[in-house]
């Protein structure tokens, strides 16, 4: 982790303008196509939500303005951001949802099973006394019961809330292909269109890839 000099940074300009803002944020909705992604989950056996948090995670380390957070007036910057999660609980009895947060490896298989078994081992909803002062992490939500157009993040009115949110639904084929409805929100301090854009493309190459 580095603290960014804002007095010199290319930025500078542009993160002075959208902290100005009382409400930063944005989100942008689309359908990704994960045709060779779910083949590839079946024929490992691998999760398909616990492999998603994978890739999306790992591509998003890939682009620098996504590892950017806001700490008061500074700008600090990670060299590595991990995936906070929502999971159910496997019993399924109190239909209540955790925060799952595992540290992101380099190798698909062995973070599906870390994930898995993180989940499995957790007893408590929320494991804030684990993730205090920690905003070296993107947060990850499932809605796998609808094809949403768009969707909506629960979010305290602090601009200097910088931790990126990205969630995705539940798939549906079109024509020979397969959707997934994704989503991305950001701080505008931080991160533009340009750069979820790139992120975009870049993870939907890796779905397009895997092999």
């Amino acid at each position: 982790m580095e603290y960014i000099d804002i007095g010199t940074w290319k930025r500078k300009e542009h993160f002075a303008f959208f902290h100005g803002m009382d409400y930063p944020h944005y989100n942008i909705c689309m359908n990704i196509d994960v045709s060779n992604f779910v083949q590839f989950a079946r024929r490992h056996n691998l999760s398909f939500y616990y492999a998603m948090v994978f890739a999306g995670t790992s591509v998003l380390n890939q682009i620098e303005n996504f590892r950017y957070r806001i700490r008061g007036d500074r700008v600090v910057l990670h060299d590595k951001v991990h995936p906070s999660f929502t999971d159910m609980d496997k019993a399924g009895a109190e239909e209540l949802f955790k925060f799952v947060t595992p540290d992101l490896c380099d190798n698909i298989f062995e973070f599906e099973r870390r994930a898995k078994e993180t989940s499995e081992n957790q007893q408590d909803y929320f494991e804030f006394d684990k993730l205090a002062g920690r905003d070296d992490l993107v947060y990850i939500s499932c809605i796998p019961w609808i094809s949403f157009t768009h969707i909506s993040h629960t979010i305290s009115f602090n601009k200097n809330d910088s931790v990126p949110r990205i969630s995705w639904g539940k798939y549906f084929k079109h024509d020979d292909k397969i959707l997934l409805p994704f989503s991305v929100q950001v701080n505008h301090a931080l991160v533009d269109g340009y750069h979820v854009g790139k992120y975009v493309d870049r993870l939907q190459t890796f779905l397009d890839e895997i092999t």
